[in-house]
């Protein structure tokens, strides 16, 4: 399974924290810091400042690069703790964190589906 697919069905190698992760030039990372910062307070309520955007190689690596708001997921802890390497392989599938994240996400569930109908 691609590991740059989140526990919930992210794809992080599109997500904008990982691609400032990646990003060599110093003043284009925190132009993209800036506005992952703004998206987080307005959208998600956690009244972020740029410098609070730590650098993170998806929440399923062993880096110890981890963007706070996955550090701290309960879906994250969740398929953790249920050695899963992903939602898609739960027996509870899908379970109401997942619901309500799929509101916001909804690619995030046709990603889940696929692994799932692979299974």
């Amino acid at each position: 399974m691609n590991t740059m697919i989140s526990y919930c069905g992210l794809d992080c190698q599109s997500c904008q924290i990982h691609l400032a992760t990646l990003e060599l030039d110093d003043s284009k990372r925190n132009v993209m810091r800036t506005s992952i910062a703004q998206i987080c307070s307005e959208q998600y309520g956690m009244n972020m400042k740029p410098e609070e955007v730590t650098d993170c190689d998806g929440c399923r690596s062993n880096t110890g690069r981890l963007f706070s708001g996955c550090f701290n997921c309960e879906i994250r802890s969740c398929a953790m703790d249920r050695k899963l390497v992903s939602c898609a392989y739960c027996d509870e599938y899908f379970c109401d964190k997942l619901q309500n994240h799929f509101k916001t996400d909804p690619a995030a569930k046709t990603r889940l589906e696929a692994i799932r109908n692979r299974i």
